[in-house]
């Protein structure tokens, strides 16, 4: 008796439906898949056979999601609904302990929430540059920059890097590598401390290596899957050498992280600056920021534009140095 309801058991499993979210299109149209995010007035949709697609929102009819989302409705502050069910033409059902049926049109965005405690998520991107002129000299230019994060409970690790050289004429014109590594440990939903260490290598300054040690607290503002913003101000202590002489000094640092997704997911807006005030006369600030812009062809192919602007200013004198970078990337 108990095998033959087993096997009864298992083959109901086997002939039940897989989950999906589902939506009705105002021609008719049916699509199923997995809800991505609402934002833009685009609600994205991932589907096994056509991959991620993007349905303009005034073309939907009505919908149904049987997961959590955050949601934010004209003039309301956001809500959190448990599920979504079909409410008729142009209206949504909203379940989340009650019921409440509101129209579509007032939906601005919808999202998965992320709660404080994760099993795992890692994302990164990575972003290569080549250069190559051959006029009256000859000049290669190359550049690989990336990141990568891994979060796990109250956990997360940021790894970041780049690599540049460049040759003029068969003779080396650049030649540096940077690499950090982020310990964030979350106290709250929002505050958390980072410890952090970053190493730098160039030959062609005079202090050719750095290290730098940080501790000091962080802010989160938002992390979601449309994008994150944190804050984070750190005591820092800079080790600089170079073959003559060598230099150790404290720091305040105050550092910005941001990236946010737009237009259904498909382009990426992102920075990160670092604005450090030594504890020495001869230095009043040194500014290291980058800003920049993605666009998603796929799941894992990028087009990116990048400007990255480091700035020291120091005995009544600025010096700025300026770079572009166009190229392609991957990101996951």
């Amino acid at each position: 008796m108990l095998l033959r309801s087993l096997s009864a058991l298992i083959l109901c499993l086997a002939c039940s439906p897989l989950w999906a979210d589902t939506v009705w299109l105002n021609n008719g149209d049916r699509l199923t898949g997995e809800i991505i995010v609402l934002d833009g007035g685009k609600l994205a949709l991932k589907t096994k056979y056509a991959g991620q697609v993007l349905i303009d929102w005034k073309d939907i009819d009505t919908l149904r999601s049987e997961k959590p989302l955050l949601i934010k409705r004209e003039g309301l502050d956001s809500q959190h609904s448990r599920s979504l069910d079909a409410a008729g033409k142009g209206m949504v059902r909203l379940e989340n302990g009650t019921s409440e049926t509101v129209p579509l049109a007032s939906i601005r965005q919808m999202v998965p929430p992320r709660p404080v405690l994760k099993d795992r998520i890692w994302e990164g991107n990575l972003d290569a540059k080549l250069d190559m002129e051959r006029n009256e000299d000859s000049k290669d230019e190359w550049k690989l920059k990336g990141d990568t994060r891994v979060e796990h409970g109250r956990w997360r690790h940021v790894l970041s890097g780049q690599f540049e050289k460049e040759t003029k004429n068969g003779e080396r014109t650049e030649d540096n590598w940077e690499i950090e590594y982020d310990l964030d440990r979350f106290l709250t939903q929002h505050w958390f401390v980072r410890g952090s260490y970053d190493q730098d290598n160039d030959d062609f300054q005079f202090f050719n290596r750095q290290r730098a040690y940080g501790v000091g607290p962080g802010y989160r503002f938002w992390d979601n899957e449309l994008g994150r913003f944190d804050l984070i101000a750190q005591l820092t202590r800079f080790q600089l050498e170079s073959d003559a002489d060598d230099l150790d000094f404290n720091a305040y640092s105050f550092e910005w992280d941001f990236k946010r997704l737009i237009w259904g997911t498909r382009f990426e807006l992102y920075s990160k600056a670092q604005l450090q005030v030594p504890h020495i006369e001869e230095i009043d600030y040194v500014l290291d920021s980058e800003f920049g812009l993605r666009y998603r062809l796929n799941d894992w192919a990028r087009l990116s534009l990048l400007y990255e602007l480091d700035q020291v200013r120091g005995l009544g004198d600025t010096s700025s140095d300026r770079h572009y970078l166009i190229g392609v990337g991957i990101g996951w």
